[in-house]
């Protein structure tokens, strides 16, 4: 495997906290239950602010929770033959890319955080996609005017390098146990024999999103007979088997180089409105290793991507939760709802404001996180009515404001292995499908949609996530680990869902750790999302009277049917797993 060069090598080997004296301890292990997804399972503590002691022992694998039972059995496989759980992240992907293509794949991009539970270091790897080097902040206007973002999702505009393949083959060189070539088996065989459709992505297929209709979509799922492929069917797609063989044997050379990424380059050159992307911006793509963001919550630490990422948003709204007394009332107040919504709305109006990829644009992130900060914005948040305003943090950069539209699609898995050590990865192709345009058996992303359509304000003033060449688009994908007061590993989650997916680890984090839900039903709560003026929300999973006191204080919930999370995770009690997957997907946790 060809070695990357790439830009801040240093991981973070011990664990600061960016607010001051937060206690952080291990979880409260009692009683043993059992998760719908089967799963053995630890009840959660009567209370999260119980004193706790040191944990009795490591959290160890196998564990696996992700978003398709193929892709998990595959994860699997690779844990008992001694594979680390880097290994196991690689044949989930190949894994997903195929069974579940509406949501990631070989040409879209991830976070990854990894743990090392000998030195306990973690490390963020960054396979955002990059845009190419041709690219204009007008990149999606067409006679002075922003295309529909519509138009720009299916124009060869909106893909960018990918760059999963070379992330994780960056990663599984530096942490791999077994070797690369031995971990697309499964993927291959379900490619070249078929593998049965499942309900979600039947859906998907014969849904209304246009990117299942493109000409490639249309070549791929439908059938001899004319018809689209249903649930239970079997699909098979023997260009994907090849270019995973081609991967296990050349590694990311052989999407970067060659066949693959001329492939690449003629389907994004189609009309219409082809792209500018180039076999140059393919094979010049470097992953970048990164220092995680971390910050303390109640007795934990939660680590997160720092940018292009959005994770310091989530550690934002977590400290601003800190200090809001109401937030720890339980999932049956409405006053808890209530101030979620709005510190959501301060974090969201923050993120917009300032995020963007920390090459190109200065990203405030410690002044987001200032405890004096923090508490003037929480402060804000029982009067807000309407769209909250962003905040002037210390360091801030005189940025314009953002147009930046996030559609809900992504992925999330989990691992951990026997040594201890864990991945929790983010990982898409943005929009269902992509772009909906293919090569090599693969949707090709849309991640360049993730930039501000419109680059500057009235006044002139750039957008932090303004398009720029070689520019990282700015993301919501937010992969999370939770560390004990030791910086050992008592937890990992995720979850897709556009920028919606802020959230949706915040809900999961609240309801595990300062609610005390089991893992399962913290991700089966109700989700709220609370972006500029409104309150979007799968309402029918409230009660009517949490409902009805959340609007007395401001927060009128708006039904969302679009609201629907892929948490994917594990909390480590009592010496087992408290593995969880959202029950509104098809993903499964497993410890054997």
């Amino acid at each position: 495997m060809r070695a990357f060069s790439f830009l801040h090598l240093r991981p973070a080997r011990r664990i600061s906290s960016l607010s001051a004296g937060a206690a952080i301890a291990a979880l409260l292990l009692t009683g043993c239950v059992t998760t719908a997804n089967g799963v053995q399972a630890e009840a959660a503590p009567g209370s999260a602010e119980a004193p706790i002691g040191a944990q009795a022992s490591v959290a160890r694998g196998p564990f696996v929770s992700a978003a398709n039972p193929l892709a998990v059995e595959a994860g699997m496989k690779v844990l008992a033959r001694g594979g680390s759980a880097v290994d196991a992240a690689v044949a989930i992907q190949a894994v997903l890319g195929l069974t579940e293509p509406q949501s990631s794949g070989l040409g879209g991009g991830a976070f990854m955080m990894f743990y090392d539970a000998e030195s306990g270091a973690v490390t963020v790897y960054d396979g955002r996609e990059t845009a190419p080097a041709a690219a204009t902040p007008e990149l999606f206007y067409e006679n002075g005017k922003p295309l529909a973002f519509g138009d720009a999702v299916l124009s060869g505009r909106s893909t960018g390098a990918p760059g999963v393949v070379p992330m994780l083959a960056l990663a599984q060189q530096q942490h791999g146990a077994l070797a690369w070539s031995e971990l697309f088996g499964d993927a291959e065989a379900l490619a070249q024999d078929g593998f049965i459709v499942s309900p979600r992505l039947a859906g998907m297929i014969n849904g209304s999103a246009p990117q299942a209709k493109t000409r490639w979509a249309t070549e791929y799922f439908t059938k001899p007979d004319g018809a689209r492929y249903q649930a239970g069917e079997t699909l098979r797609n023997p260009a994907y088997a090849e270019t995973v063989r081609r991967i296990a044997r050349e590694g990311a050379a052989a999407l970067q180089q060659g066949p693959l990424a001329e492939a690449i380059v003629a389907a994004v050159n189609e009309g219409p409105r082809p792209g500018a992307l180039t076999t140059a911006d393919i094979a010049g793509y470097r992953p970048v290793v990164r220092e995680a963001v971390c910050g303390p919550y109640k007795i934990y630490t939660i680590c997160v991507p720092p940018p292009p990422s959005s994770g310091a948003s989530i550690l934002e709204l977590l400290a601003m939760a800190e200090q809001t007394p109401d937030i720890d009332k339980g999932p049956d107040s409405p006053e808890s709802w209530a101030a979620f919504g709005q510190l959501q709305r301060l974090m969201y109006a923050d993120r917009d404001r300032y995020f963007g990829d920390p090459a190109f644009v200065s990203v405030p992130v410690a002044g987001l996180l200032d405890p004096a900060y923090v508490a003037e914005r929480a402060a804000l948040a029982p009067a807000l009515r309407g769209a909250a305003p962003y905040g002037v943090p210390a360091g801030a950069p005189n940025v314009g404001a953002d147009a930046t539209r996030e559609p809900a699609g992504t992925s999330h898995l989990v691992v951990v292995d026997a040594k201890g050590d864990a991945v929790s990865m983010t990982t898409t192709v943005e929009s269902l499908f992509g772009s909906g345009r293919m090569a090599g058996g693969f949707f090709l992303n849309n991640q360049l949609t993730d930039f501000s359509l419109v680059p500057t304000a009235s006044d002139g003033t750039a957008a932090a996530n303004a398009v720029a060449a070689g520019k990282r688009p700015r993301s919501s994908m937010s992969p999370a680990l939770i560390l004990d007061r030791e910086g050992r590993l008592i937890g990992l989650l995720g979850s897709p869902g556009g920028s919606s997916i802020l959230a949706y680890n915040a809900k999961a984090l609240i309801g595990a750790l300062a609610w005390g839900l089991p893992l399962q039903q913290a991700f089966d709560l109700p989700n709220l999302v609370a972006k500029g003026d409104g309150f979007g929300a799968d309402t029918e999973g409230f009660p009517e009277a949490v409902r009805d006191g959340m609007a007395a204080r401001g927060v009128e919930l708006r039904p969302n049917t679009t609201e629907t999370s892929g948490l994917h995770g594990g909390l480590w009690r009592n010496g087992r797993w408290d593995g969880a997957a959202d029950s509104r997907r098809e993903g499964v946790a497993r410890t054997q």
